[in-house]
């Protein structure tokens, strides 16, 4: 009696690798399977400045977000004319109309 299970038990273990490829085979091929690979992506980003220009003329949200300047010789800016005043935006100097809100002057600072 304890042959004949070691028997079988053998000739499963044997056969149970060859069941399973068998029905492999009969399977269609899986198209939903995805192939993993150890692939570094670099993403290079890139920041867009806005850049100022002479005659734009600037959103009423573009003004909240500037700072005013009103001790300009601090900064050695001219005295800007009636109806006009500096701005400071990120690292450049704007002189813009009050009213309006155009670009009269730019200023690149270091």
């Amino acid at each position: 009696m304890k042959t004949l299970f070691a028997i079988l038990l053998s000739a499963t273990v044997l056969a149970a690798p060859i069941a399973a490829q068998a029905q492999d085979r009969h399977s269609p091929p899986d198209r939903h399977r995805t192939v993993q690979r150890n692939v570094v992506i670099h993403k290079k980003v890139v920041v867009v400045k806005p850049r100022w220009s002479k005659g734009h003329r600037m959103t009423a949200a573009e003004r909240r977000r500037m700072a005013e300047i009103r001790d300009y010789r601090r900064y050695r800016l001219s005295a800007p004319p009636r109806g006009y005043h500096w701005v400071k935006v990120d690292n450049d100097f704007l002189l813009v109309g009050v009213a309006s809100g155009v670009i009269s002057s730019f200023i690149a600072a270091r």
